[in-house]
């Protein structure tokens, strides 16, 4: 492997998988209902893919973005872009390849997804931005994170119901959730140089907010999905779930960063909880 191929590996976070796999899952979830069961494998590999690429995309332009600030953070001052190892016209082209191949998935699917996938983009484009402007950019983030809900809604049924944007609305309280923590991980070095997150916002309330969040995403989902007249296997799915929320409860309550950011990094379990709970709602008698 050379070690361009490399620099570019980091840049796209690729040895984080927990990045896209948090995209992933609601994407998934939302194929399935969408469709009222398995949406085919075409779609499942679009999505999937499309999923990888856009979240490597945005990883592009937020470490062109943010590379005056990430230098004064711990965790991220090693990053390509902010040491200088990937210039940022070099991380932009990168971005806008990936961009422009998921792209291209999305042009396999109907007329409706495509015009979807430009509102997607738009909202990638200002995430890095809200930062500096908004107190609690973590719900931009929220809808950037979501978006894939009603792109499986345009994809499968060529219309995005009103069921497909009261999803995103769940899904983005789960966003405020994992992405908190990640906040406060970063919060005195956030706050020494003036960037805006959640975690600053909330200041001691972060933690009873936080779970406040979770509760907020699993009980909107399950409302949602008509959770009384689902069987056995999804009420478990659920159970997992929120014993999840239990134990990031335990690990963030002293806001010490090593538990903070375990938290964040295991959250796509409990994405992948709620998937499973979907699929199983619809592949289980």
């Amino acid at each position: 492997m050379t070690d361009k191929l490399k620099l570019y590996l980091d840049l796209i976070r690729w040895n984080r998988p927990a990045g896209w796999l948090l995209l992933l899952w609601p994407s998934l979830a939302a194929l399935w209902v969408a469709a009222g069961g398995f949406p085919g494998w075409h779609l499942i590999a679009v999505f999937t893919l499309g999923t990888i690429l856009m979240r490597s995309a945005g990883c592009c332009l937020n470490d062109v973005a943010d590379r005056d600030f990430d230098k004064h953070v711990k965790r991220t001052a090693n990053r390509p872009v902010t040491s200088g190892r990937i210039g940022t016209k070099e991380a932009l082209w990168v971005g806008a390849v990936l961009a422009l191949c998921a792209f291209g998935l999305v042009l396999t699917t109907n007329t409706a997804a495509i015009q979807w996938s430009f509102a997607a983009l738009a909202v990638t484009l200002i995430y890095p931005y809200a930062k500096r402007y908004v107190s609690m950019p973590q719900a931009v983030l929220g809808v950037a994170f979501s978006f894939g809900i009603p792109m499986a809604f345009a994809a499968v049924q060529s219309d995005v119901p009103l069921l497909a944007w009261g999803l995103l609305l769940g899904n983005l309280f789960w966003v405020l959730a994992y992405d908190t923590e990640y906040a406060m991980v970063d919060r005195d070095d956030d706050l020494k140089i003036g960037m805006k997150t959640s975690a600053i916002t909330l200041g001691d309330r972060d933690v009873p907010a936080i779970m406040g969040f979770y509760g907020a995403y699993l009980l909107i989902w399950a409302w949602l999905l008509n959770a009384p007249q689902q069987g056995a296997w999804f009420w478990l799915a659920w159970v997992a779930s929120a014993a999840q929320v239990v134990w990031h409860y335990f690990l963030i309550r002293h806001r010490e960063r090593e538990g903070c950011f375990k938290a964040f990094r295991q959250n796509h379990w409990l994405g992948f909880s709620v998937f499973v709970g979907v699929v199983l709602s619809y592949g289980v008698a």
